[in-house]
């Protein structure tokens, strides 16, 4: 039962009448149909669709916490509470609160835990009061486990403010609701996903030996096709143009992360359209 404490979240409360009334519409997921014990991807978009923010949305008495790295919760919560208007709801962040990831087996009696719904074997994420419940693993055997199952980050995986949900995998993840209505820069993400014009997306990295560093362009016959994200060990994750790629394999030629050959394959979770991406990393 591996428990590891993520330092790097903290928690963002959204309480109050309003409170899902405001969410609603200004977040990607639908916080409405939110169950309890549920931990459900979400983000505030620009209103030119581009992430800003992104957390997990989970129910607490009177509303909602938002579980979001810790350098951004400041900046979410002020724009959160630009959006408030005159709805009754308070915003704050609430660091008393530790964070923690539980994968592979039982939920520590310590600590409340909701399910983390992006992906199956992902886990739980426990809140309690800092120190409340021991740990068995570090945050880095849990990046290893996400990067494992194709899970991305922002800040890791992808830059805020530059990268639109659909390149992120937040449509194959459960972090936008496509039929709930209007939200920050909902116009532009419904137009992407009913046109089909996702060129980028997240993939799945393999290495033959260690990982290069984040941020290492990916290339094929001399042409970019995207960067690196997070790595661990001889997996990561990187975002890349799926049209190229598709170009470069038909073509013969084998993607390079730097000087390393790298396979790359659609998550398992993924359904997205894209050529055929089990790629030899022979050569």
């Amino acid at each position: 039962m591996p428990v590891a404490l993520l330092p790097d979240r903290v928690l963002v409360t959204v309480v109050g009448p309003d409170a899902t009334t405001l969410l609603q519409g200004v977040l990607t997921c639908n916080v409405e149909t939110l169950q309890p014990g549920e931990a459900r991807l979400g983000a505030l978009l620009t209103p030119q669709g581009k992430i800003l923010f992104d957390f997990l949305v989970s129910r607490i008495p009177d509303g909602f916490r938002l579980d979001v790295q810790a350098d951004k919760a400041a900046d979410l919560a002020k724009r959160l509470t630009l959006y408030r208007l005159r709805a009754q709801a308070t915003i704050a962040a609430d660091p008393t609160v530790a964070v923690a990831a539980v994968w592979a087996g039982a939920v520590p009696p310590a600590a409340e835990a909701v399910a983390d719904s992006r992906a199956a074997d992902l886990g739980a994420r426990l809140y309690a009061a800092a120190g409340a419940f021991s740990t068995d693993a570090t945050e880095a055997d849990y990046n290893a486990h996400r990067i494992a199952l194709g899970v991305p980050e922002g800040g890791r995986d992808y830059t805020f403010g530059d990268a639109f949900p659909h390149e992120a995998l937040m449509d194959q993840l459960g972090g936008v609701d496509f039929r709930k209505g209007c939200y920050v820069g909902q116009e532009v993400v419904s137009r992407m996903q009913h046109r089909g014009t996702a060129r980028t997306r997240i993939l799945a990295a393999a290495y033959p030996d260690t990982a290069p560093q984040p941020g290492t362009e990916i290339t094929a016959g001399g042409k970019g096709l995207g960067t690196t994200g997070s790595a661990a060990g001889t997996r990561g994750l990187a975002l890349v143009r799926i049209d190229r790629l598709g170009d470069a394999l038909a073509a013969g030629e084998t993607p390079r992360a730097g000087e390393r050959p790298v396979t790359l394959e659609r998550p398992a979770y993924a359904t997205f359209a894209m050529p055929d991406v089990a790629t030899s990393a022979a050569g």
